[in-house]
């Protein structure tokens, strides 16, 4: 694979390798291409939950890793070389109100399996993140975002889509700080909450959110 070392470090670059060789790997035993997914906002108090699935290309992302891991600048750089060199790539998402009705943890199971099952064709085989139990013969592992390139693509994507939908849903409903904060419990936003009370975007079903 040829690396796109624009912005990347010696070390970033060398971890982003180490994903790389897990998924090559990870095929051995397996149906290649893997798809890899993730999600994005599962513990915010309001906002979507975001899955995204990636298969990646032959060109090899310098400077991926989990999403986590990653400043928003390095992130924001990596999502558009996702974009510009993966094979295939999927987004789910399920708003709050849905969550409030059917449960985190369906939304969540349904997002990642939904995900990948866009994937397939062609897809061979499915890991994601976690420990959930998923169907369709797709696979989970603990701390996959940082151990598959395919994973931490996906972590990736979810997590930048999720914050630009959070900036746009910031100047809909101001006060909450969503810009920053991404929904997520911050003191900012809870104490938010407490002055003006929840907006149509929060999970009313959340503890210290609904009335």
């Amino acid at each position: 694979m040829t690396g796109r070392h624009r912005g990347a470090t010696p070390s970033s670059q060398a971890a982003s390798q180490d994903l790389y060789a897990f998924d090559a790997a990870w095929v051995l035993e397996r149906s290649a291409p893997l798809a890899g997914a993730d999600e994005a906002g599962r513990g915010a108090l309001a906002g979507p939950l975001v899955a995204a699935a990636v298969i990646l290309g032959e060109t090899e992302i310098s400077g991926l890793n989990d999403s986590k891991t990653l400043g928003k600048r390095v992130r924001e750089r990596v999502f558009a070389d996702l974009l510009a060199g993966a094979r295939a790539v999927s987004v789910v998402s399920y708003p709050a109100w849905w969550i409030d009705r059917h449960g985190l943890g369906r939304a969540n199971r349904e997002a990642l399996c939904r995900a990948l099952e866009l994937l397939r064709p062609p897809a061979g085989c499915g890991l994601a993140d976690g420990t959930l139990s998923l169907a369709g013969g797709i696979e989970c592992l603990p701390k996959a975002d940082a151990r598959s390139a395919a994973v931490a693509a996906a972590s990736v994507v979810a997590k930048v889509l999720r914050d630009g939908a959070m900036g746009a849903l910031c100047g809909r409903y101001a006060g909450y700080g969503f810009g920053r904060n991404a929904g997520y419990g911050t003191a900012e936003h809870r104490l938010a909450l407490s002055e003006i009370g929840p907006c149509r975007v929060h999970r009313l079903s959340y503890a210290g959110v609904g009335a």
